[in-house]
């Protein structure tokens, strides 16, 4: 049987644009009330009057998920204002283009902070609560296919995906006695804003575009169809979310065969470098 979602909290972080903004808005469809961390307050305004526009409610907790006890205001928040907390959804997190060897210390401490550390903190602070309510509930980490495969100058980026997966599976089989779910979410190209701070961010320049131009199409999604499967799995929990079946078998095939992986990347680098 589905689970019920109807007045339900979860906390979303980076939800802001992207897939946060798009999993606040498919929560509040399905009548769920929402906490909003994001670092800017005029893009989560925004959003949260789109998710009051739909009939739901929503709290804003502004600043980084890399602040010391911003997970524990965020669920404080959902506490105070709503009553309880059922779920979190640690969506936060960036990437650039950078190759291994060219990597800093500061570079691969910032990008840890950012996307594993604050997310494993939100993760562990809300079991602890959760554990203390005794009803169960539902811990949810947005990692990437990236996770299960790398590719060239994205080295610190699947790190630090692959690094959320492996907690997410641990805590899984810890929380599972206590009837607490724990999900790990593995988009594949996402139509948002990521890719543009990842050029920045990289030195590129400020470039337009939401992709990079030489992604193959059926690689590329919209956050709306990650945020549905997000509210998917949330009525029916499963240890991993996947918006691609064909992703998923490569990453599988790649992981099996990593030789046979290596060859079909240095091609891919050979023409990317070609198009340069």
């Amino acid at each position: 049987m589905p689970r019920e979602l109807g007045d339900k909290v979860i906390v979303i972080t980076g939800a802001s644009s992207g897939i946060g903004a798009a999993t606040a808005f498919e929560c509040a469809r399905a009548g769920m009330k929402v906490v909003l961390n994001a670092r800017r307050l005029e893009q989560l305004q925004e959003v949260a009057s789109g998710v009051r526009h739909v009939g739901s409610e929503a709290h804003l907790v502004v600043g980084d998920v890399t602040e010391p006890g911003i997970s524990g205001r965020m669920i404080d928040a959902a506490q105070e204002q709503f009553g309880r907390l059922d779920a979190v959804f640690a969506n936060a997190g960036y990437g650039y283009q950078r190759a291994a060897v060219d990597l800093g210390r500061d570079d691969l401490r910032r990008i840890f902070d950012v996307n594993f550390f604050a997310a494993v903190d939100l993760l562990q602070e809300a079991a602890r609560r959760l554990i203390a309510q005794n009803r169960g509930g539902h811990l949810l980490m947005c990692s990437s296919c990236l996770a299960k495969f790398t590719l060239p100058q994205n080295s610190a980026y699947s790190a630090t995906k692959a690094a959320q997966s492996h907690v997410c599976a641990a805590m899984r089989i810890e929380l599972a006695p206590r009837a607490i779910y724990v999900s790990s979410v593995h988009p594949v190209t996402t139509a948002t804003e990521f890719f543009e701070v990842s050029r920045r961010l990289s030195g590129g320049g400020t470039a337009q575009g939401s992709v990079p131009g030489h992604t193959p199409k059926w690689f590329v999604q919209s956050p709306q169809r990650v945020a549905r499967a997000v509210v998917k799995c949330l009525r029916r929990p499963r240890p991993e979310v996947w918006t691609s079946f064909t992703v998923r078998a490569v990453a599988g095939v790649m992981t099996v065969f990593p030789s046979f992986a290596d060859l079909i990347l240095r091609q891919a680098q050979k023409k990317d470098r070609k198009g340069m």
